[in-house]
């Protein structure tokens, strides 16, 4: 297999040092904003009745946190590019905060979109880009395992917030619920205040002539006294404007294959890979089981995600996996598709445990490698672009995904077909992933070969 892409980093990472500390800040901002979708699940049934709304109605809060957490990537992106991570965090703290608080007092559905669904999810949004971003510039060497560290806050977050919404329900109802957590999500800005900027100018210095001399030509350039040869005024502004987007958000990446392939195959996983989360809990409540037992399955579920995905970050740098993690991403996508075409047969509290416990082992091997395997193929130097418009895609399933879920228990009454549905789709995008990677090694290796052979015949020449 072909080594994986160039870094492009024009700086030495310090794969340590004040980086732990960037990965304890990322360990609660990308635990934040992967746990709380699914935490909030946990108050769905009494804002179901207190509505009075189907099971695709409530379903869309988690779908719009979901999606506007996904599809405010590029503009994460672009933010994080023009002001580095800390500041973007920070800000995304606060409209976590100011979404759940506006949630609390919500008269209407619609209106805990707005609020609980579309500002929350924006919110995370800033939170969970440049979390990921920022590990891959502190680390190299040890990027797998940082990956994995950080993103097992996802399940340490979850197995908090399910028994403690729960609690807060009891007391305080879910309007009061929803107030008090809108104060913990502001624990984001201070996770953003430990990213400090890391980096190196790139290029050779320059003497005080060459300085002197670049200095002069952007002015010129700036004021129109000169412009670059053979270029009009209109293709100057054209190549301007292409530039400064391309420097934010590079959309060249829609040209590269192995990104084309991993983003068609993320797009078909996420219509099946949220859903069974979202209604795990509301599935054990339907079989008659307590609501601290229907809690606590988020919670076995989250215990299990936590240990799997730093486990899984150390197997995956280990020497026998790295050069073949694109073939272990595809394995633990159909591993995890398998898990909910079994979950109908867990039809008592001990099944659901069992399932729990599968789909949480195949929940967090997914997790750990779903942003290394992007690195992996585009290089840390594309990296930030690349992340923004896979997010912005892969919103649109994001979105559908429960909602259609609640849409075939509503039409059904059984939750069975919705984790068919997922495991179903999990499964054939688990082999898509696999059998055009393979595709893809394969054409690098023919490249790489053909290259060499064109530099000897350039050498004998």
């Amino acid at each position: 297999m072909p080594p994986p892409a160039d870094t492009g980093i024009t700086y030495t990472p310090p794969d340590g040092g004040w980086g732990w500390a960037v990965v304890f800040g990322a360990f609660i901002s990308i635990g934040f904003s992967y746990a709380f979708p699914k935490g909030i699940t946990i108050f769905f049934k009494e804002i179901q009745d207190f509505f009075d709304t189907s099971y695709g109605e409530i379903a869309w809060v988690s779908s719009i946190m979901l999606a506007a957490t996904y599809g405010g990537g590029p503009i994460s992106s672009i933010l994080v590019n023009r002001f580095g991570s800390r500041p973007v965090v920070i800000f995304g703290g606060l409209l976590c905060g100011i979404g759940m608080v506006s949630a609390a007092f919500c008269t209407s559905i619609f209106q805990l979109y707005i609020c609980a669904g579309l500002i929350t999810g924006l919110g995370l949004a800033l939170n969970l880009q440049p979390s990921v971003i920022i590990i891959g510039k502190y680390f190299l060497k040890r990027r797998p395992i940082a990956n994995g560290l950080a993103m097992a806050g996802s399940p340490v977050m979850l197995c908090t917030l399910a028994p403690m919404n729960q609690l807060l329900f009891e007391h305080f109802g879910w309007r009061g619920s929803f107030f008090i957590l809108g104060a913990i999500l502001l624990n984001c800005c201070v996770a953003g205040a430990l990213f400090r900027p890391i980096g190196a100018a790139t290029g050779p210095a320059k003497g005080p002539k060459e300085r002197l001399a670049v200095e002069t030509l952007e002015e010129q350039l700036e004021i129109g006294t000169a412009e670059p040869p053979g270029l009009s005024t209109e293709e100057r502004e054209d190549r301007d404007c292409c530039e400064n987007f391309n420097k934010y958000l590079d959309l060249s990446l829609f040209k590269h294959r192995g990104f084309l392939i991993y983003l068609v195959g993320n797009v078909l996983m996420f219509l099946g890979f949220f859903a069974p989360i979202v209604f795990l809990a509301p599935y054990a409540k339907h079989l008659e089981i307590d609501e601290y037992s229907a809690a606590f399955l988020l919670s076995i579920l989250a215990i299990v995600d936590m240990v799997a995905r730093p486990v899984t970050g150390l197997l995956a740098n280990s020497r026998w996996v790295r050069p073949k993690v694109q073939y272990f991403f595809s394995c633990s996508i159909m591993f995890n598709g398998v898990c909910h075409l079994l979950c109908p047969l867990a039809t008592s509290y001990s099944g659901l445990v069992v399932y729990s416990v599968f789909f949480g082992l195949a929940f967090g091997m997914v997790c750990a490698m779903l942003f290394e395997t992007l690195m992996d193929l585009v290089g840390a130097s594309r990296f930030t672009s690349a992340v923004g418009l896979v997010t912005i895609v892969e919103c649109c399933t994001i979105l559908l995904g429960p909602p259609i879920g609640g849409t075939l228990i509503d039409t059904f009454g059984d939750y069975k077909y919705m984790f068919i549905k997922c495991g179903i789709v999990m499964v054939l995008a688990g082999l898509f992933l696999f059998i055009m990677n393979y595709y893809n090694y394969r054409m690098l290796a023919k490249e790489e070969k053909r290259k060499k052979i064109d530099v000897a015949k350039k050498d004998r020449e």
